[in-house]
């Protein structure tokens, strides 16, 4: 599965390049939807030891964790690890990465805005969405403290 003669400090799948010096699990979860506990079950299923370098693994290798990473339901990875469950459109389990999760979600941003939701609103205006205060934190552009009143 490994070869330990040619390193490749550059590595590329899923059209992002990944550091060949990482261990697998880190170098994966670099891949925009792919996390390090996804990363650590298509090791898992590869029998791929999580403390190798990813510059280490062979050109069959890398393809079946390219294929893997596109196609998840193939290799039985239980649907959980997914990042897009009963997707709005389709109704089906799918797992995006790279610039189709990118699209995915600035659409349901776009959606939420289109229906008037409170998210929706929230993300208009450029504010928190999910409840967090916002009278100190959250802060952009030139107002950042608060002006004091002259005392007299």
């Amino acid at each position: 599965m490994a070869e330990k003669s040619g390193f490749k400090h550059v590595v590329r799948l899923v059209a992002t390049d990944l550091d060949g010096s990482l261990p697998v699990p880190y170098a994966l979860s670099k891949i925009k939807g792919v996390g390090y506990n996804f990363a650590l079950a298509i090791c898992k299923i590869l029998n791929i030891d999580p403390n190798m370098r990813l510059g280490y693994l062979d050109e069959e290798t890398l393809n079946t964790i390219e294929k893997i990473i596109r196609d998840p339901a193939s290799a039985k990875i239980p649907m959980w690890y997914f990042n897009r469950r009963k997707d709005i459109e389709t109704g089906e389990d799918k797992h995006l990465v790279g610039s189709e999760l990118i699209l995915a979600v600035r659409g349901d941003i776009d959606r939420m805005i289109r229906t008037r939701s409170w998210k929706g609103f929230r993300h208009s205006l450029g504010l928190k969405v999910r409840g967090q205060r916002t009278a100190t934190t959250g802060r952009t552009g030139v107002t950042v403290g608060v002006k004091k009143k002259k005392q007299q």
